[in-house]
C-alpha cells in the first residue's frame, strides 16, 4: 500500500472534523475521499495547500451533514455539486461525484454519480484522479501512482478528448509537467496538445493568464517554454514573448538569491514596446503597472564602475524608483549580460541593496510656509527641488541643512552648490 510522506494535513483535526461529520457515524469509508492534488502532494511530501474531497453524497445531504455537526457551510458552487465547508478558517471543497454530460471546450454540463470510476474518468491527469479515505489509504483507478513516480504527466484516457473536453487542459499539460514532470513529455499528451493548439483561442484571456503565471512560478520553466515555443504553443497564447535567453539567465539567479516571482519571468520575456502585454491579459492594475514599467528599459541600472558597486548614482537611482523597481531592472540587466551568478559586482549590487536603508525626506510644506513661503502649489515646486538638492548629494544633508537650504529658496535664492 503506497504511503502519504506527508500526512499531517489529513490527520490534522480540521480535516478528521469534516471526514467525521460526512460519515456521520459509519463505518465505512466509501461515502468521501480526499481527491487531487492534496492526495499527490502528499504521496510526494509537498507541502499541501487545498484539500478538495469527492463523495457519492449529493449536495443538500453534504451541507444537512455539515450543518448537524455544526460546521459552516458555504454554497460556493452547489450548482455544479460543490459546497464549502469551513472549520477553524480552513476551507474545504466538497464536490459530489460527477460525469460529463456535454461540454463545448470550456465549460462541462455534468451529471451527479456514485461511481468514482467516472467521477476519475473525467479528469485531466492521471496524477489529479487519485482519491484518499480518511484513514489514507489511496485508491488510484486510473495508474497515477506510477505516473507520478516517474515524473510523467498523462491525461487520463484519450488524450485529445480531454482537451476537446476543456482547452485550457493545454496549457494545464504544460504547467503540472513544469511543476512535477521529469525530463521528458509524455508524447501522446504532448502531441495532443499540439494538434489542438487552435482549441486556444476560445479561452477567456483570464484563464489564460492565470495558467501562464502559474507555470512561471515553476523552479525552472525553461524546458516547458521551449517544447511549448516549439509546438507552437507559447506564439499562440503569448506571442509578445521574444526573449527567452534572458528569462534562462533570471531563472537561476532566481533560485540562487531565493526570489522567484512570476511577474518579473513573465517581464523577462518581454521586449521592449510590448508594455500593452499586462492590459491584454487583463491582469490586475498594479499587476500591469509593475510589467510596464520593468519593460521599459533601464539600462542605467548596473554596478557603478568605480571601486563601490553601490555607488551614490545607484542610491540615487534606488530612492527615486524604489527597491522593488530597482531590484526588477536590476535582475534583468543582470539576467540580459550572461547572468553569471558568480559576477561579484553584481552581486555586491544586490546585497547593498538589500541592506540600504532609503532615507526619509522630512520636510514638509508646513516648514516652507513657517519659513515665509506662500501657500500653494509653489510650496510643492519648493520641496521638489529641495528633495533633488539633498538626493544628488547622497542624502546627506541633515535636517537643519534642509531647512537652511529651504530658507534660502524661499527668499528667492538658489540652493548652495556645495
Amino acid at each position: 500500500m503506497i504511503e502519504l510522506m506527508n500526512r499531517d494535513w489529513i490527520d490534522a483535526a480540521p480535516s478528521r472534523a469534516v471526514m467525521e461529520a460526512l460519515h456521520d457515524g459509519a463505518g465505512e469509508d466509501t461515502l468521501a475521499r480526499f481527491v487531487g492534488g492534496a492526495v499527490r502532494d502528499g504521496i510526494l511530501g509537498r507541502t499541501v495547500k487545498d484539500v478538495d474531497i469527492a463523495t457519492v453524497l449529493l449536495p443538500d445531504d453534504v451541507s444537512l451533514r455539515l450543518s448537524r455537526h455544526a460546521i459552516k457551510v458555504v454554497p460556493t458552487g452547489i450548482e455544479h455539486g460543490t459546497v464549502t465547508a469551513v472549520v477553524d478558517g480552513r476551507p474545504f471543497e466538497i464536490t459530489t461525484l460527477r460525469r460529463d454530460v456535454e461540454t463545448d471546450g470550456r465549460r462541462a454540463v455534468v451529471a451527479f454519480t456514485d461511481d468514482w470510476a467516472e467521477d476519475a474518468a473525467r479528469r485531466d491527469f492521471t496524477m489529479n484522479a487519485l482519491y484518499a479515505d480518511r484513514m489514507g489509504v489511496v485508491y488510484d483507478p486510473c495508474g497515477g501512482l506510477a505516473d507520478l513516480a516517474a515524473g510523467r504527466v498523462r491525461f487520463v484516457g484519450e488524450a485529445e478528448q480531454r482537451i476537446r473536453e476543456d482547452a485550457l487542459r493545454i496549457l494545464r499539460f504544460f504547467r503540472f509537467h513544469a511543476w512535477y514532470g521529469g525530463e521528458d513529455m509524455d508524447a501522446e499528451s504532448y502531441g495532443a496538445c499540439i494538434t489542438r493548439v487552435d482549441d486556444l483561442g476560445i479561452l477567456s484571456v483570464e484563464r489564460v493568464a492565470a495558467e501562464l503565471l502559474k507555470l512561471l512560478a515553476a523552479p525552472d520553466p525553461m524546458p516547458v517554454l521551449r517544447m511549448m515555443q516549439t509546438g507552437g504553443v507559447l506564439r499562440r497564447v503569448l506571442p509578445e514573448a521574444a526573449l527567452l535567453d534572458r528569462l534562462a539567465g533570471l531563472v537561476p539567479l532566481e533560485k540562487t538569491f531565493k526570489r522567484v516571482d512570476a511577474l518579473r519571468r513573465l517581464g523577462a520575456l518581454m521586449p521592449d514596446g510590448a508594455a500593452e502585454v499586462g492590459e491584454r491579459l487583463r491582469l490586475s492594475k498594479h499587476d500591469q503597472e509593475r510589467l510596464a514599467e520593468m519593460i521599459v528599459p533601464r539600462e542605467d541600472i548596473e554596478p557603478s564602475r568605480d571601486g563601490n558597486a553601490f555607488g551614490r548614482r545607484m542610491r540615487a537611482l534606488v530612492y527615486g524608483i524604489g527597491k522593488d523597481s530597482f531590484t526588477d531592472h536590476m535582475l534583468l540587466n543582470w539576467a540580459g549580460r550572461g547572468g553569471d551568478i558568480r559576477n561579484k559586482r553584481w552581486r555586491e549590487l544586490l546585497n547593498a541593496v538589500d541592506a540600504w536603508q532609503v532615507p526619509r525626506f522630512t520636510i514638509k510644506g508646513r516648514d516652507a510656509i513657517a519659513l515665509g513661503a506662500e501657500a500653494g502649489p509653489g510650496v510643492g515646486d519648493l520641496l521638489e527641488a529641495l528633495e533633488l538638492w539633498w538626493a544628488t548629494r547622497d542624502f546627506k544633508p541633515t535636517r537643519a541643512d534642509l531647512l537652511a537650504q529651504l530658507e534660502r529658496m524661499v527668499m528667492g535664492q538658489k540652493p548652495t552648490q556645495e
